[in-house]
C-alpha cells in the first residue's frame, strides 16, 4: 500500500519512528506526501522503506486532512521485482496474496506483518 496525503497546511500531526524515537514531518503548504507502505517495501526488494507512522491529535485545534490509499487487487500476488535481485542483492520478501488481510491480522496484535514475508 502507498498513502498519498494531502496535509492540513496548519496543524501538524504527522510523526514518523526512527531509531527508537518519534519525529515531527513537517508541514509543507500545498505538497503532497507520500508514504511507501509494506507492498512498495516488498515489491521494491527494499529499496524502499515502510515507515513506522502515527498520527498525534491536536487538543485544541481541528485539523484536515485527505488521504488515498493505493493498493493492488488482493487478488494479484505481490514480490520483489526480479530487476531488483542479483547474487549482490538477494531476494529478501516472499511472494503474497491479499497482503492487506495478512497486514491487518498483525495490526491488531500491534506487530509488523513485514517479517512474516521475509525470506
Amino acid at each position: 500500500m502507498a498513502t498519498i496525503l494531502l496535509q492540513d497546511k496548519e496543524i501538524g500531526g504527522l510523526q514518523v519512528l526512527k531509531d527508537g524515537q518519534w519525529f515531527k514531518v513537517p508541514i509543507i503548504p500545498d505538497a503532497i506526501f507520500v508514504n511507501a507502505g509494506d507492498q512498495v517495501e516488498i515489491m521494491s526488494n527494499g529499496m524502499l522503506r515502510s515507515p513506522v507512522h502515527r498520527v498525534v491529535p491536536n487538543s485544541e485545534r481541528e485539523r484536515i486532512s485527505v488521504a488515498i490509499f493505493c493498493l493492488p487487487d488482493p487478488e494479484n500476488e505481490i514480490g520483489p521485482a526480479p530487476e531488483l535481485i542479483s547474487d549482490g542483492q538477494p531476494q529478501l520478501y516472499k511472494k503474497v496474496k491479499n497482503y492487506l488481510s495478512h497486514f491487518c491480522h498483525y495490526y491488531e496484535r500491534g506487530e509488523s506483518a513485514l517479517p512474516s514475508v521475509k525470506v
